[in-house]
């Protein structure tokens, strides 16, 4: 329905007959029994379903999981389903391409959780057999509709049947639609909703009050949410364990970067879904670009290694961690100077994680120890102290070494919560339950003639996922050692086993 169209070469075409339909659809072995009730991660999936039928009573609400990419000519992207859908209905992995959830309004105020997907398919049908990009033969089985019944507590239907129960009381009854999770979909939608009173901007800013209420949704997690957390990052630690144990190989082997990327990659597809984002496996001057994704250079024996990556689970829940590793076991002075540098912004920042601060008094806490360093060290223009540079109408020189800020929130999205209002995130106190990073960092590019020589090439983050608690915050990723003696001792350790 909106997945993107692949192409059908006529070259690869096989015949089928008849007969064969008649063969390959006999004597088949029962297939293993569905789901025997419903899921844990269903039971916190239909609170947050009651939250927003409360907040959009009377309204038709349809949230997407979003279609199949083309990677390329007739092969996909993995799927991963939109984060609103995985919230809303506790499904991970990578299902259901294709899948669409309504909340139906009900004439007493609730909403009915209704899920339009593709079922399996008959072992009878030409879909079984014939269908690369969804038959079970290719692909392997999907769900029934009693299967999803069961395991999610919803009313199941046939994707088929989607389009006409979405546009029925056009006109009489409100449609929201998360817009950015079905792109096709929403141009169909988009002209079924269309009507004399009502444009496309109307439209759109219908849909975005929906969007900003489920990405705002997620800003405080549930119990649920906060194991799902810790399983991500117990598995994240042990990936950054990896890649320590394999460092003098990555060093030794060439192309460093991508060693690293493989190592973890390796562990975060045993241990969860895959990684939640793009690893940044960078070494030397590389660290000092703050998305450096690319992962094609070497790393060498003096260099620093940033490592920034995050195993996400099965329920799509993500860790975003990074420590930054002396390739030879050990910190220069130089590298030490800058690293211990950012560790005391980062202290300064964990400090600030409690509730009743704003989501901003992180940020400001750390990046005051960190203008204290650059002045300390020169840095700054003269004239301009610690004071001038934090002004935010004249100052933020700082900010030629440390342009990012220092926290987000972390949850299903590694950015989570993107849609909420400056109010709501930067200007918010914090509040147990919410999940965010400390991540300050100093970047002294290698062509950057401000910088003291000493420091060119030398880039440092660290990066911790913090839970704030009801007396102040628990880091997740403590395990994880963080001091510049910590660190070398953590790789002597984990390289001697």
């Amino acid at each position: 329905m909106s997945s993107e169209e692949q192409k059908k070469p006529e070259n690869r075409a096989r015949p089928t007959t008849d007969e064969f339909r008649a063969f390959v659809a006999e004597d088949w072995a029962p297939r293993p029994p569905g789901p025997s009730g419903l899921s844990e991660a269903a039971r916190y999936a239909a609170e947050r379903r009651a939250a927003v039928s409360k907040a959009f009573e009377g309204d038709r609400l349809v949230v997407p999981a979003g279609g199949l990419k083309v990677r390329s000519n007739d092969t996909d992207y993995v799927f991963r389903p939109h984060t609103a859908f995985v919230h809303l209905t506790g499904l991970g992995g990578d299902r259901e391409p294709d899948a669409v959830l309504v909340l139906e309004p009900r004439d007493d105020g609730t909403h009915e959780a209704v899920l339009y997907f593709r079922p399996l398919a008959g072992r009878d049908s030409d879909e079984f057999f014939a269908d690369a990009r969804y038959g079970e033969f290719w692909v392997g089985a999907r769900p029934t509709l009693e299967d999803v019944e069961t395991e999610l507590g919803v009313t199941a239907r046939h994707i088929d049947e989607f389009a006409d129960a979405v546009a029925k009381d056009s006109g009489e009854v409100t449609v929201r639609l998360v817009r950015d999770a079905d792109r096709d979909l929403t141009r169909q939608l988009d002209e079924a909703r269309t009507s004399e009173n009502t444009d496309h901007d109307a439209l759109a800013e219908t849909d975005d009050e929906l969007a900003h209420f489920l990405s705002h949704l997620r800003m405080t997690k549930d119990e649920w949410e906060v194991q799902e957390m810790r399983k991500a990052v117990e598995a994240t630690h042990h990936g950054f364990e990896a890649v320590i144990a394999d460092l003098p190989e990555a060093v030794a082997k060439g192309r460093g970067e991508r060693w690293v990327e493989g190592v973890f990659g390796l562990t975060a597809r045993h241990e969860g879904n895959g990684v939640g984002y793009d690893s940044i496996c960078a070494a030397g001057d590389h660290a000092t670009t703050l998305h450096w994704i690319k992962n094609t250079g070497e790393i060498r024996e003096g260099d620093l290694v940033l490592l920034d990556a995050g195993v996400e689970v099965d329920s799509l829940f993500t860790a975003d961690v990074t420590r930054t590793l002396p390739a030879s076991g050990t910190f220069t002075d130089a590298q030490r100077e800058v690293y211990d540098a950012v560790y005391a912004a980062q202290e300064a920042g964990l400090a600030a994680v409690k509730p009743g601060n704003k989501f901003s008094d992180v940020h400001a806490a750390a990046i005051r120890v960190i203008a204290e360093h650059l002045h300390a060290w020169g840095l700054l223009p003269e004239g301009v102290d610690v004071e001038g540079t934090l002004d935010k109408e004249h100052g933020q020189y700082h900010r030629r070494w440390m342009v990012h800020g220092t926290s987000h929130h972390l949850g299903l999205d590694v950015h989570d919560c993107a849609l909420a209002t400056r109010e709501e995130y930067m200007d918010a106190e914090l509040q147990p339950g919410m999940v965010l990073t400390v991540e300050p960092g100093l970047y002294f590019k290698s062509d950057d003639l401000k910088a003291p020589e000493r420091f060119r090439g030398i880039g440092v983050r660290i990066e911790d996922d913090v839970l704030v608690t009801a007396d102040g915050h628990e880091n997740l990723s403590a395990g994880m050692p963080r001091t510049s003696a910590d660190v070398e001792a953590w790789i002597r350790e984990v390289q001697s086993r």
